[in-house]
């Protein structure tokens, strides 16, 4: 099996395994309990949020330990937006770009319904991206909160992060980027990227699912989404996961691949994918893109069809979003860049770690070939132009 859905989700690394071990069987201890179980396990609380604010360029103390992206975006987007209007009721509005995980966007629909919250969608270009001049045309007094994603989930293009947040901060609107796919791949200085929040999630990095966090910085007030006890400083109740904490901070401080290397592997399959498939199309910006994301549409086909048929070949790919499974309707970041929908319904992502090889890439790209020739050919054989139904599966 060639698995090219890293996307989607990552191995656990055995030296995650190693690091978490302990603190899933005898140092099981509670970290706010006062005494010696629990002081091992408050300690293990603590040098892992150390690691990971050295990972991010911040202090400890602006590091919450959530269950994953989903949640740190949740706890963003909500908590952020909502802290602001509590100060000031006329900070009534979120902007979003128009190609945003579903965690971000649906969050901010949340408190449009819900809280009367004006969203405002930033449109992107045809790669996917957002300009300065189209965010700043949407930036406005009461606008308390602006959420970009560092790199799509989708088609892989990543965002001029510094330049948005230095334009958000110029107008005193705290900026959140979830930087959930970016982890490992681009720089994570947080200071130096001028970003006020930013997510991430272990399961894309080689730690357990249900792992994740979000820097806060210091100054940006944070209303909690889950109450209780007051854990991780008011901004989320509930006993810490102290083996999930050390597994996402090992994740991060892992040595990997060099970027470069995996880039030009990628770079490599994008042009054999082109040159071996008639009507192929690269999806998301052609050089500001992630090292690990390929993604394309095969017009004439349905991008569930040509998945079942590379998974025949043993290669295992995705169709968008794993965060959307179950959905035929067309990808809505596709849409967003002016692909139409029917040639959105052909889209298949292909998306791999540093650990993948020039072989593996050239067999899958064979495989590409194969696949989407088959699938045409029984689209003309039996009258249809699509050869079967399609999905938008995973992020």
């Amino acid at each position: 099996m060639i698995f090219l859905d890293a996307a989607a989700t990552t191995p656990v690394r055995r030296e995650v395994l190693e690091a978490m071990w302990p603190y899933l069987t005898g140092e099981f201890g509670n970290p706010s309990s006062h005494h010696s179980l629990g002081e091992a396990a408050a300690t293990a609380l603590a040098g892992a949020r150390t690691a990971t604010a050295k990972a991010l360029g911040c202090r400890p103390g602006e590091v919450v330990f959530t269950s994953g992206g989903t949640e740190a975006d949740n706890l963003a987007v909500k908590g952020i937006a909502l802290a602001r209007r509590a100060a000031d009721p006329r900070l009534d509005r979120v902007a979003i770009s128009a190609v945003e995980h579903p965690a971000v966007e649906e969050s901010a629909r949340y408190l449009e319904r819900v809280h009367g919250f004006a969203v405002d969608v930033i449109p992107v270009d045809r790669f996917g991206q957002v300009t300065e001049e189209a965010l700043a045309a949407v930036l406005q007094p009461g606008t308390a909160l602006v959420s970009i994603m560092y790199a799509n989930n989708e088609v892989g293009t990543v965002q001029p992060i510094a330049r948005l947040a230095a334009l958000a901060r110029a107008h005193g609107v705290p900026f959140h980027t979830d930087a959930v796919q970016a982890a490992g791949w681009l720089p994570m200085d947080t200071g130096a990227l001028g970003v006020d929040a930013l997510s991430i999630s272990g399961h894309k990095l080689g730690a357990p699912k249900g792992s994740g966090a979000l820097f806060v910085r210091g100054r940006v007030r944070l209303e909690p989404l889950v109450h209780g006890g007051g854990h991780e400083r008011g901004r989320r109740s509930g006993t810490e996961n102290v083996a999930g904490a050390v597994a996402l901070a090992t994740a991060l401080t892992l040595p990997r691949e060099p970027a470069g290397r995996v880039s030009a592997l990628r770079d490599g399959f994008i042009g054999a994918v082109l040159a071996g498939v008639p009507g192929a199309l690269l999806t998301g910006h052609p050089t500001e893109r992630l090292p690990s994301v390929a993604s394309f549409c095969f017009p004439g086909t349905s991008g569930e069809s040509v998945l079942l048929e590379l998974e025949r070949q043993g290669v295992i790919c995705s169709s968008g979003s794993a965060c959307a499974a179950g959905s035929d309707a067309p990808s809505p970041v596709l849409l967003a860049m002016g692909i139409e929908p029917e040639v959105a319904q052909s889209a298949v992502r292909f998306s791999f770690d540093s650990t993948v090889t020039a072989v593996q890439l050239q067999e899958a790209a064979a495989a590409v070939r194969t696949a989407v020739g088959s699938v045409r050919s029984l689209g003309e054989a039996s009258g249809g132009g699509r050869g079967g139904r399609s999905s938008a599966a995973a992020s």
